[in-house]
């Protein structure tokens, strides 16, 4: 049996979980109210933040969903993006459209990743 390794565990949640070298990581959102770039850009340092701690980087993503408030945001939200992933790493994506936790945020994005 392996080890299950939980990092800034809550009492409801965990923000990410080793498991037999995959790293899961919970939803990441930004600061409420900010414009989706923003948000974006917020939610991708607290991924690359994460990951470190968890003994991988960005690329080793494995598969990434993006939720969005509003589809409208979708090419503000990947304008970022494509900023971020690295080039010949973009992991297997969907995004999609839903309410979020609070109408404040406008983007969340969960991913699963390969540890080092």
């Amino acid at each position: 049996m392996s080890d299950i390794t939980r990092i800034a565990t809550g009492p409801r949640m965990s923000q990410a979980v080793i498991h037999n070298g995959t790293v899961y990581l919970a939803g990441q959102v930004g600061k409420p109210g900010d414009p989706v770039a923003e948000q974006t850009r917020e939610v991708l340092a607290q991924i690359d933040r994460l990951l470190a701690e968890c003994g991988s980087d960005k690329t080793r993503i494995l598969s990434a969903q993006v939720w969005l408030a509003d589809m409208g945001d979708f090419a503000q939200m990947n304008a970022v993006w494509d900023g971020w992933v690295a080039p010949g790493h973009a992991p297997a994506r969907a995004t999609g459209e839903s309410a979020l936790a609070t109408p404040d945020y406008k983007v969340e994005i969960i991913v699963t990743a390969a540890q080092n």
